[in-house]
């Protein structure tokens, strides 16, 4: 079952009542200064407004063996869901309705139309991440332009997404990370990494349960097709499939579970909360949830970072009461919270 309403505590987050039912908050909350969390905001790599945007930056940070590599990219996805107003998904539940059956698949949004013309730059400014999607980009102005601005976004921007904290964290160079417009790509580099023992690229991919899972990881699951390991996909490398990742923000080994961030989680920046299961070994594993399973993890290759991670990022750290209200956005409500809802990736 998908609920939106697990009591999820944050520290500090009482201010901005981020208690209770969290379902597309509607406070959003802009990003911090550049100089307390040195992260460009996706938005200044376009120019233009919708209908007219224009890619003006695809330059990434090249930061290897950066010691804060994990803490960059938890930071970036936090501050991320921060700006998109808190949206959180709770696959944790066990009980399986025959409501939520019925609303799997449907592609519901949890952006407002006034929400969704706010973070249009910033979606537009992933694209900037990707390689080769300038096309993607005038294939969604001549969308704005016969549909409206208020329109979602025709393609999935995911992979984007991801592709943009990596860039922004210093994975700039592509032999160290793919960014592309597709997860797979990535996904295969992993593979082929740890198969080859090239320890050039950042990530190695791993069968779930296979290695301890630390945020700044990744966690992927496929689709199209319906990839049940890493094996599977291996002899699949170099073809195309619908696939999605998440970055782990948090373990919580008392729940036991997973925040995890990614990107067109219903139209948002959105964080999942996964199930896990402790292991033998002493750490937590994934497990299935709903009709879903996981096939992959993504290992970072670099020095680790507080289980806590999420509640230790700035963007958390900064909701207390003294924050500026100048920081707060107000945005249009919610989706009434009797709607059990999928994901759209």
């Amino acid at each position: 079952m998908i609920s939106i309403s697990k009591q999820i505590v944050f520290p500090a987050a009482l201010c901005l009542g981020l208690v209770g039912t969290i379902q597309a908050q509607n406070t959003a909350v802009e990003r911090l200064p550049i100089d307390i969390l040195d992260i460009q905001a996706p938005s200044s790599r376009v120019s233009g407004s919708p209908g007219s945007m224009q890619i003006e930056d695809r330059s990434c940070r090249a930061m290897p063996g950066a010691a804060n590599l994990r803490a960059r990219i938890v930071n970036a996805a936090v501050q991320e869901w921060a700006y998109f107003g808190f949206t959180m998904l709770d696959y944790t539940d066990s009980e399986v309705s025959s409501a939520t059956r019925s609303n799997m698949g449907r592609r519901w949004s949890l952006l407002s139309p006034q929400q969704s013309v706010r973070v249009a730059d910033s979606i537009a400014g992933y694209w900037a991440a990707a390689p080769d999607s300038s096309w993607i980009l005038q294939r969604q102005n001549n969308r704005w332009n016969t549909r409206g601005v208020t329109t979602r976004w025709r393609d999935p921007w995911s992979a984007a997404f991801i592709s943009w904290v990596m860039c922004e964290s210093g994975l700039g160079e592509q032999a160290r990370f793919a960014r592309a417009v597709a997860h797979h790509t990535y996904i295969d580099q992993a593979i082929q990494s740890r198969d080859s023992g090239n320890g050039q690229a950042a990530y190695q991919a791993f069968e779930i349960g296979e290695q301890e899972v630390l945020p700044g990881d990744m966690l992927c699951r496929g689709s199209r097709p319906a990839y049940q390991s890493v094996a599977e996909r291996r002899r699949h490398l170099g073809v195309g499939a619908r696939t999605h990742c998440d970055i782990v923000v948090k373990v919580d080994k008392n729940l036991p579970g997973f925040y995890v961030i990614g990107g067109n989680v219903r139209a948002t920046v959105g964080m999942k909360l996964l199930p896990g299961a402790a292991t033998a070994d002493g750490f937590i594993k994934p497990v299935p949830y709903g009709n879903r399973k996981l096939f992959a993890h993504l290992k970072l290759d670099a020095d680790p970072l507080s289980l806590n991670a999420l509640d230790l990022s700035p963007t958390i750290q900064a909701l207390d009461c003294g924050m500026p209200a100048t920081n707060l956005v107000a945005e249009a409500p919610a989706m009434p919270a009797a709607a059990n809802i999928g994901e759209t990736c």
